[in-house]
């Protein structure tokens, strides 16, 4: 990239991560590996580089890497930017030690995208191959894999009309930083990737997250303890993956399940680990009996709330619930993964706001399979 538009583009984008960098030590979603963001101790060498954004991505990470069958095995380095993602990744490596498509792999935070950070990751990795799950695209990066003459790839990719907006502020680098193929999940999806790169290298694949899914009594057992928490005839209500902007909506929820179904265990799934001591003092504030998953031992008493603050249970739970509401909808914040519960064989409720998933269509809904609610649940968790 030559171009003056360019240079002066990637000098305001370096600029700004410059002036950031500071700024987000104290942050506290980044905190958690801040070092290893900056590349202390550098990245090792690796065939293929795939990139996973958070939970499910990290999850999609896994299959493709469980799942691969080169000539001969390769060294992988997988990385994400959230410590639930390094989390789900950890665990699985821990049950699947050996993989056989794989002789090395290496599971860390993705660097920040600065370009100088950026420009050593990529020359100590040196990957064949990069792969960019679903909506990650980075400039600093992919800029540094086009001088490294690295192909790199998106697969189930998507992108909403609100990136699709963002991205466009920089139109004519976007065409110079394109990856070689697209794999989006959606023809509407697919538009966007077009009108940003360019139409050559990009198609509609089914999205590879159905392949996940097991519904009924092909579902594996889970491989958490979640059961053992719970009496055998105790219901449990779900609430899973609550974001910050709806926390308020979610404790209303909480304090309608109390008076309506108080023998009804509540399992509370706050989406990032951070908003774990917010909880519980809008809890303790609230005058609720809460604790943490982490201190349980014995079954607990009907109308608790357990706080769920270990990682890789939401699904198990999910398996052992009589209703489940999926957060990240109740404000505009495009949705999380409400077929996470759909595959554990519970029909969902979910707010509005879904757009990250309206790749699905209505569907699912019209058939009664999820549950769309204007507002804060209330019956219909308890129907």
């Amino acid at each position: 990239m030559t171009g003056i538009i360019e240079k002066i583009a990637f000098g305001a984008y370096d600029w700004s991560w410059r002036a950031a960098l500071p700024l987000l030590r104290r942050n506290q979603r980044l905190a958690a590996g801040f070092s290893r963001r900056c590349l202390q101790p550098p990245l090792p060498r690796a065939d293929l580089w795939i990139q996973a954004a958070s939970v499910g991505e990290a999850q999609l990470a896994w299959q493709l890497i469980s799942r691969l069958r080169p000539p001969t095995p390769v060294r992988a380095l997988v990385t994400t930017t959230t410590q639930q993602g390094l989390d789900i990744l950890q665990q699985a490596a821990a049950r699947h030690p050996a993989l056989p498509g794989v002789r090395f792999l290496h599971l860390t935070y993705f660097p920040f995208d600065q370009p100088a950070i950026m420009r050593q990751a990529v020359g100590s990795v040196r990957p064949r191959v990069m792969v960019l799950l679903e909506s990650e695209i980075w400039p600093a990066l992919l800029a540094q894999l086009k001088a490294g003459e690295c192909r790199s790839l998106i697969v189930n990719g998507r992108m909403t009309p609100r990136s699709y907006k963002r991205y466009r502020i920089w139109p004519a680098i976007w065409r110079a930083l394109r990856p070689e193929r697209v794999l989006a999940i959606s023809p509407a999806d697919a538009a966007r990737f077009a009108a940003l790169f360019g139409p050559g290298g990009i198609a509609v694949t089914p999205n590879l997250k159905f392949d996940q899914m097991q519904v009924g009594s092909d579902a594996p057992a889970p491989e958490t303890g979640v059961s053992p928490l719970l009496d055998e005839n105790t219901p449990l209500v779900v609430l899973g993956s609550i974001r910050r902007a709806e926390e308020r909506q979610v404790l209303r929820i909480i304090l309608h399940l109390q008076q309506a179904a108080p023998e009804a265990v509540v399992g509370l799934f706050p989406r990032h680990a951070h908003r774990q001591a917010a909880w519980q003092k809008a809890l303790r504030r609230a005058g609720l009996p809460w604790m943490k998953r982490s201190e349980i031992r014995t079954p607990v008493a009907p109308g608790s709330i357990i706080l769920w603050d270990t990682f890789g249970e939401l699904t198990a739970a999910y398996g052992r619930c009589r209703a489940a509401f999926v957060g990240g909808s109740l404000a505009p914040l495009g949705g999380q993964n409400f077929l996470e519960a759909l595959s554990a064989g519970v029909r969902p409720v979910i707010g509005p706001h879904w757009a990250n998933f309206a790749w699905v269509g209505r569907g699912l809904l019209a058939d009664g399979l999820v549950r769309e609610v204007p507002g804060a649940p209330g019956k219909e968790l308890v129907a």
